[in-house]
């Protein structure tokens, strides 16, 4: 029925351009912009940093003139930022004592857990799990979250600059100095067009990497710096959805098992937004192990299930979306999160707990902790790693180190299939972790290799599970050909449209493909993106690199992803 070949993703996936990533001993021009501190990335992370460090200051004479800045390579403060989102509100209260919860940019309290087990047409309801019940947590946008901290950030005197993604970072010696941007307005052959903007050096005492999931940057200075973890940091896939609906479910509900294949990690959310608006995702780990798992169909399949169903009938799709979480937990931190002139914060160190599916308040606790680290630093007039490294000692001793710790082997146990996992974790949790461990070698996503199933997919029936017929998306839901069963679901391609992407079409690629790609896994590309950047034409990889919305996957499991001119990408609205 199938064969046993498999392919390793790592072996055609190009290096990092490092070069390019670290730029040393560059000189200073009239048009380089001076800050003292520079946050590269205005997600919660890098926008709670910047605020707290701006309130630190301001109520110091000797640090009141500080220049803070913020880069956001988005259009619009939130146009690139995707999450869930179930939101614990205490890194809210900590940046902001003075406001109740009512002042957040919250939707609707949490009343309600279930978490389901679900076949092809039923479900069984389960235990909710000691990690994720939310009660006292909020349903919210992030999106919304993103522009309320912004604004906030703004008032508190911060430097809010969007549309300017971060090429590089500017070093002299073993000192980051700041990041030189993006360029914009090149053409297809990177040729200077009528519109074109040279790049801008930004200089900076301290720079601030908070680009989040699977930041460039961030890893160029891991990979210059030498700097590794116990285990790899691994990835997982969500896409999600946003509905208009005459129904929402009463409280949060999660699930697992189908359309997962049973050696895949990963489930589903449904969140209500409002009366009328309900948030879907699912999200899957990229370790998975069929070349022709698509995390997009999957969740088309979902769809059509009863329990989805049942909130989605009648409803309107408005808006669609894709991004990868960080899963990799404690033991995938980098060792060190700080340099001579460097810190690292939220996803783009790791700072997600899974089993408990949060992130949001850990990254804006990393910024409110680095903020408080950098005002020390200014204060000594000393910026040097000996000094930044309290940020490290202030991070073991939080409620980050506190979550994730005690949880810390738990992603990795699942690698081992999800029955598997599922006793390994009910042991992890009764001793803290301590037990069983993990046992053998823990590859990268990039490293684990993936069975190449040799079917005709012409008939989707006899496609290995989350596979589709054609990677431009001809399977209908739950596999159906009636009409009730097409009118959930949603090609990559308008995805795309829905995602408000508006990448001009004669924009430079900001993917790095490998050389002779083969078939397989170029048909794993197409599987495996949500937006439709890659097609196998024949035996031909193509790619349609305007229609990227920057979720990464590409970067964790093939073509190497930079950032492009400010602006393009997808636009989120209310993800």
């Amino acid at each position: 029925m199938a064969s046993h070949k498999e392919i390793r993703p790592s072996d055609f996936q190009p290096q990092l351009p490092q070069e390019q990533l670290i730029l040393k001993d560059q000189p200073e021009t009239a048009d380089t912009i001076p800050m003292d501190v520079l946050f590269v990335g205005a997600g919660p992370a890098g926008l709670a940093g910047a605020i707290e460090l701006a309130k630190l200051c301001k109520n110091d004479p000797e640090l009141s003139g500080i220049q803070i800045g913020v880069l956001e390579k988005a259009k619009t403060l939130g146009g690139h930022n995707l999450s869930g989102a179930v939101v614990n509100p205490v890194a809210f209260r900590e940046l902001f004592p003075d406001l109740k919860d009512s002042d957040f940019p919250f939707q609707t309290p949490v009343t309600k857990d279930s978490v389901y087990m679900l076949t092809e047409k039923g479900k069984i309801r389960l235990p909710t799990p000691p990690t994720m019940h939310n009660k006292g947590n909020y349903v919210a946008s992030i999106c919304e979250i993103v522009r309320w901290l912004g604004k906030k950030a703004e008032e508190a005197g911060v430097n809010v600059l969007t549309s300017f993604p971060a090429d590089s970072l500017l070093v002299t010696g073993n000192t980051v100095q700041g990041v030189r941007t993006t360029p914009a307005g090149l053409d297809r052959e990177k040729q200077p067009g009528s519109q074109y903007m040279p790049p801008t050096d930004i200089r900076a005492r301290v720079t601030v990497m908070s680009e989040g999931t699977r930041g460039v940057l961030t890893q160029g200075y891991l990979n210059w710096q030498g700097l590794s973890s116990k285990v790899p940091q691994i990835y997982a896939l969500g896409v999600k959805e946003l509905w208009r609906t005459k129904k929402v479910p009463e409280g949060v509900i999660h699930t697992m098992g189908w359309p997962l294949p049973t050696d895949a990690f990963g489930g589903s959310f449904i969140y209500p937004m409002g009366p009328d608006l309900v948030s879907l995702g699912l999200v899957v780990g990229l370790d998975y192990k069929e070349h022709t798992v698509d995390v997009h169909e999957m969740l088309q399949k979902l769809k059509n299930h009863p329990l989805v169903r049942e909130y989605l009938e009648g409803g309107e799709l408005v808006e669609w979306g894709a991004k990868t979480i960080p899963e990799g937990g404690w033991n995938a931190l980098p060792s060190r999160l700080h340099g001579d002139g460097l810190l690292i914060l939220g996803d783009a160190a790791g700072f997600v707990n899974v089993p408990a599916l949060k992130g949001i308040h850990y990254a804006m606790t990393s910024g409110i902790l680095a903020a408080r680290t950098i005002y020390q630093a200014l204060k000594a007039n000393d910026t040097s790693s000996a000094q930044l490294k309290t940020y490290d000692e202030k991070i073991k001793s939080s409620v980050i180190a506190k979550d994730l710790y005690p949880v810390r082997n738990m992603r990795q146990a699942f690698k081992d299939g999800f029955y598997v996992g599922g006793i390994k974790a009910a042991l992890m949790t009764l001793t803290k972790g301590a037990f069983p461990g993990v046992s053998g070698t823990v590859l990268s996503d990039a490293e684990e290799p993936k069975r190449i199933h040799e079917l005709d997919f012409s008939n989707a029936a006899t496609a290995p599970a989350g596979a589709s017929a054609d990677p431009a998306n001809s399977l209908p839901a739950n596999g159906g050909a009636n009409g009730a069963a097409k009118s959930l679901r949603v090609s990559k391609v308008d995805g795309v449209y829905l995602s408000g992407n508006k990448t001009r079409d004669d924009i430079p690629s900001h993917l790095t493909v490998g050389k002779d790609i083969p078939p397989e896994v170029a048909k794993m590309y197409a599987h495996m993106c949500p937006a439709g950047v890659y097609e196998l034409q024949g035996d031909k990889l193509v790619v349609n690199a305007p229609n990227c919305v920057d979720c990464k996957a590409t970067d964790v499991l093939g073509p190497r992803w930079q950032p492009r001119e400010g602006g393009s990408g997808p636009d989120y609205k209310q993800m």
